[in-house]
């Protein structure tokens, strides 16, 4: 299988996750956009450092009042790329940059290894398949 006889060559890969402010996509999706050929994003909720909003009870549909309540989680995304090892720092700046506010919560950048690859539609393994 192709899958195989690549994965001997040991071309360095890496994964590149970022979680970001779900408000800042578009600013780190322009800023990968000529970067890298691909990545993908995942949008959801999550809890760290960052202020959580204060949304007004009259906001909310059955609320009463002019109080506030904390929203549990931040809306956040993740962007996951896989990238030759050549390109992190580029990457992993670019992200950093579009989505730095200066406050809290701006997000985090992790790079782990990765073993090898295979892109199901062209066959390709390894850093041919990216």
């Amino acid at each position: 299988m192709i899958f195989f006889k690549q994965y001997q060559k040991r071309i360095e890969m890496k994964r590149i996750e970022a979680t970001i402010q779900a408000t800042k996509i578009g600013a780190v999706s322009d800023a990968l956009n000529d970067i890298v050929g691909g990545f993908t994003i995942l949008e959801g909720k999550g809890r760290g450092s960052g202020a959580r909003q204060q949304i007004r009870s009259d906001q909310i549909r059955s609320g009463r009042g002019t109080g506030s309540i904390t929203a549990e989680y931040n809306e956040v995304a993740t962007i996951s790329i896989i990238a030759n090892e050549a390109d992190v720092e580029k990457i992993s700046t670019a992200i950093a940059d579009a989505a730095f506010t200066g406050e809290g919560g701006d997000g985090i950048v992790v790079v782990t290894n990765v073993e090898n690859i295979l892109n199901t539609a062209s066959k390709k393994s390894g850093s041919e398949a990216l």
